[in-house]
């Protein structure tokens, strides 16, 4: 019994990686396009699609196909004529799912409302528009928790406007009396510690790329504001 097993185990692994493992063909294909996108470009994986011949190509955290010889790029998505499902957003979706558990929450700021059941994370900017037109949407809506994580890439002082508001004595009232009504905190002090490179380098290997982005417990993320409908709705589907 052990021994059969055991055998049952090893096939199991080798389907495994047979599976995750390029065919030849793939291989061929990456060998042949990785040159040819230049030296910044960073080619993950290369998968073949079952539609029109084409070749996935994951780069730099995107996605674009190519023919079986790599002589055509194709940029853009691939949609169903007759569903009109959009293939390449779902294998987006896939790929840039987040482990929500795995999240540093402690880097963030944690607001309650309600019975806070509902549980989002955000990446926001201090200079963010589309944030604080998400703030206002949040002002809405009841049992959440929020985790936001101040994500600074819009200007230079994006890193001192959100040094101030984490080192207030109330987090959170000092981030939505900016965010909402354009009140600026007292200066931080001098050695007040703040998380800025650890959600800097969380977010960037995370690629998230702009402000809001906010990260749902079943790993799917949203970028850029959406409205208190669309939240609900997606909160609903959770359930």
């Amino acid at each position: 019994m052990n021994i059969f097993k055991a055998v049952i185990a090893v096939v199991l692994g080798l389907s495994f990686a047979t599976a995750f493992a390029e065919t030849a063909q793939e291989a061929a294909v990456r060998k042949a396009i990785e040159p040819r996108l230049g030296s910044d470009a960073k080619v993950a994986s290369v998968t073949k699609t079952p539609y029109s011949g084409l070749f996935e190509v994951q780069v730099n955290g995107d996605i674009i196909y190519t023919d079986a010889k790599a002589q055509y790029l194709f940029v853009g998505r691939v949609v169903d004529t007759k569903t009109y499902q959009d293939y390449t957003k779902a294998r987006l979706d896939e790929l840039n799912q987040v482990a929500f558990s795995d999240l540093p929450l402690e880097a963030a700021m944690k607001q309650v409302k309600g019975n806070g059941k509902r549980v989002i994370a955000v990446f926001e900017d201090p200079n963010c528009g589309y944030c604080k037109q998400f703030r206002k949407t949040l002002e809405g809506i009841n049992d959440i928790t929020v985790y936001t994580f101040m994500y600074n890439i819009l200007s230079p002082d994006s890193i001192t406007k959100s040094r101030n508001v984490w080192c207030s004595a109330n987090r959170n009232k000092a981030w939505d009396d900016w965010m909402l009504n354009g009140k600026a905190p007292a200066s931080a002090s001098d050695n007040c510690v703040t998380p800025h490179e650890k959600v800097l380098a969380l977010g960037r290997s995370m690629k998230v790329t702009g402000t809001p982005t906010i990260i749902f417990t079943d790993g799917s993320r949203v970028p850029g504001a959406i409205d208190a409908k669309a939240l609900e709705a997606k909160l609903l589907s959770l359930k």
